[in-house]
């Protein structure tokens, strides 16, 4: 089913049809449930499956049917969960040895919107260990496949929730994006991601790599799916400090009745300089699409400072990592190697329990946070993300979205990059800037790249821009080439 302006998508189909009666939610989740069995071996997006919890939701919101009550917008709806977001009495390891057995004692705030609209939660996803990669293989339960070519990585560090909408086993999946963990495997699998306003979605319950840039976004097949997700999980929370106390803006209508008529738009230079050309010839190509749609396409804009942005969150996402990680000592909860004494139990508990790429993240935040360093690495990172959000503020005094690439490659192959972290970390480059403005941004799948591969364009907007963000992504999703061409 096809999305597009106004359009509908799977989860909307699955929603429609378990409220009108015409299908029962435990027939949808029975076979989520099966897909997953017969096909998740060969692509690893699980780490755990919720079957008898899963199943027991569903009877739930058939009985609300039958009853005549109001099942939820995403009634009976499939959703797997990133495993980094807390589930009461359900295991929540962040791919990480230190919490393999954790059980929270909470719902995230998220994980209780998602219940209350009627959808069904039916496992939780493998990612790259507390976040912390951009492909999927730094998870202490193995990598996770890319289901467009099970020998290409499916990016990171939301991997796993991208492989499971990507191999169709749910229509809807949460993830975590803190430097671009939605959008890049959302690009890499094919399938549609978004990163909120930072504010716009709660993160209470939500694991903390890095608390300034962390955001809870959707992944989908469809721009509207995401839509109706995004809308289900939005909105203020006591619960979190960060919140922002205004409603979000309705995006849903938006698709509905607005197109992308007299919206001002452009293409960054900065977010397709040194991007591979099969990519860069896809972007232009949604550029054009936009025009032929109504959009003015202004000229190419440029943004210096963003040049800037990896360098800066590669210095202030580990040092928030340094501190919050700290929590992980083997006395409060998680895993504990006995030692002599506290601090050789402490040490003995990290060493056993963190993997290569959160140690290496660790060390470099401590020592970005360093007395006689803070100031010349932090405190100017600090400065350089000022500096993004100023040039972002000017260029969108003068349109209202931007384009750019997602991802500055197709899928690469698996253990390509693990021996090269910085070639790992430029992976990011076309994601970062927004995580350091704290503005709302989306990937849409737009045709292939010469290896077959998806390619994702990235629609950038500025805070609490959603609205015309989705209306310009639901533009690119309409004119987007046939699947394989």
């Amino acid at each position: 089913m096809t999305g597009g302006p106004g359009g509908t998508g799977p989860a909307l189909a699955v929603a429609h049809a378990v409220r009108t009666g015409e299908r029962s939610a435990r027939q949808v989740v029975e076979e989520a449930l099966t897909a997953i069995v017969d096909g998740d071996g060969s692509i690893g997006a699980f780490v755990t499956v919720t079957g008898e919890e899963a199943l027991a939701a569903a009877d739930a919101v058939d009985a609300s049917v039958v009853s005549g009550a109001d099942p939820g917008v995403l009634a009976g709806v499939p959703v797997a969960l990133k495993d980094n977001l807390c589930t009461h009495g359900i295991r929540t390891t962040c791919s990480s040895r230190i919490l393999e057995h954790w059980r929270p004692p909470y719902d995230a705030t998220v994980v209780g919107r998602l219940r209350a609209a009627g959808a069904v939660v039916v496992g939780k996803t493998n990612m790259d260990e507390f976040a912390m990669g951009s492909s999927t293989e730094n998870s202490a339960f193995g990598p996770t496949r890319n289901p467009r070519d099970p020998g290409r990585v499916p990016g990171g560090s939301s991997g796993g929730s991208a492989a499971a909408v990507a191999a169709g086993f749910v229509p809807l999946a949460l993830g975590s994006d803190t430097g671009g963990s939605i959008r890049q495997p959302a690009a890499l699998c094919g399938v549609v991601g978004m990163k909120p306003t930072y504010g716009g979605i709660s993160r209470y319950g939500l694991v903390a790599f890095a608390s300034s840039l962390d955001q809870i976004g959707p992944l989908a097949t469809t721009v509207a799916d995401a839509a109706l997700l995004y809308e289900a999980i939005g909105g203020h929370d006591p619960c979190d400090s960060t919140s922002l106390a205004e409603p979000p803006r309705p995006v849903t209508r938006a698709l509905a009745e607005h197109g992308v008529e007299g919206l001002r738009v452009a293409v960054v230079r900065e977010l397709v300089d040194g991007v591979d050309a099969d990519v860069v010839r896809r972007v232009d190509e949604a550029a054009g699409a936009l025009e032929a749609a109504g959009a003015k396409m202004l000229d190419e804009i440029s943004i210096p400072e963003l040049r800037y942005g990896l360098s800066a969150y590669y210095l202030l996402a580990p040092a928030e990592a340094s501190s919050n990680l700290a929590r992980y000592d083997g006395v409060g909860y998680g895993l504990r190697v006995e030692g002599p004494d506290v601090t050789a139990m402490n040490t003995a508990t990290r060493t056993a329990g963190f993997g290569d790429e959160v140690k290496r993240r660790i060390m470099l935040g401590t020592y970005a946070l360093s007395a006689g360093y803070y100031d010349a690495f932090y405190g100017k990172a600090q400065r350089v993300r000022t500096l993004v959000i100023e040039a972002f503020s000017r260029a969108y005094a003068q349109v209202d979205v931007l384009l750019g690439a997602t991802s500055p490659t197709t899928a690469f192959a698996l253990g390509a990059k693990v021996d090269d972290p910085l070639a790992m970390y430029l992976s990011d480059v076309c994601t970062v800037p927004s995580n350091l403005a704290g503005h709302p941004a989306i990937s849409v799948p737009f045709g292939v790249g010469d290896d077959g591969l998806p390619v994702g364009v990235q629609v950038l907007a500025n805070a609490r821009g959603e609205a015309e963000m989705f209306r310009v992504a639901a533009a690119i999703e309409a004119a987007a080439p046939a699947a394989g061409s």
